[in-house]
């Protein structure tokens, strides 16, 4: 095993900026979070997402409890999650962004009972709130999958070292 580089060793000073670093060694999908709030698109950008089970089906995203989108879209009918695309960059960015709208320049669709999705997406899944579990400085959000659309020929957007890339395939 010659070669290997050696790793970098921190203990016990876990600071946040270094476990996003580290964290960021996994790559990652990225998604759109959206609903419809008194008419309008509520949404945030979440690289945690991930499948739960299959039966009943569920899926999760982890919201950070200072995130101050999630307490209006948690109020929304139902929610969509959107599998961000290859050239969906500007996009997560502006879903993840402090302020203004966020669906200002966004060509997204809402189905009828509220649920928001961004259209060039991977796969859209209609859900409703299931359950949300408090974990550390973020809240696990479990979503019932109601119903879903699935693009195959979209290749998805990916984040890696908090930077967007592409999987080349």
């Amino acid at each position: 095993m010659g070669g290997m580089a050696k790793p970098e060793r921190h203990s016990p000073a876990l600071s946040p900026e270094l476990l996003r670093r580290a964290f960021g060694a996994f790559p990652s999908g990225v998604t759109a979070i959206a609903g419809l709030v008194d008419g309008a698109p509520v949404g945030l950008a979440a690289s945690s997402f991930t499948s739960v089970s299959l039966d009943p089906p569920l899926v999760s995203v982890c919201v950070a409890r200072t995130s101050t989108t999630w307490p209006v879209l948690r109020t929304a009918p139902r929610i969509g999650v959107s599998v961000l695309a290859d050239g969906h960059a500007d996009i997560a960015r502006a879903m993840a962004a402090k302020d203004g709208d966020r669906f200002a320049d966004l060509d997204w669709h809402a189905d009828e009972q509220g649920a928001v999705h961004v259209e060039g997406s991977g796969l859209w899944l209609h859900c409703s709130i299931e359950a949300e579990l408090p974990a550390g400085d973020h809240d696990i959000v479990l979503l019932a999958v109601e119903q879903l659309e699935i693009f195959s020929d979209v290749r998805p957007l990916i984040f890696h070292a908090s930077t967007f890339r592409r999987l080349d395939i």
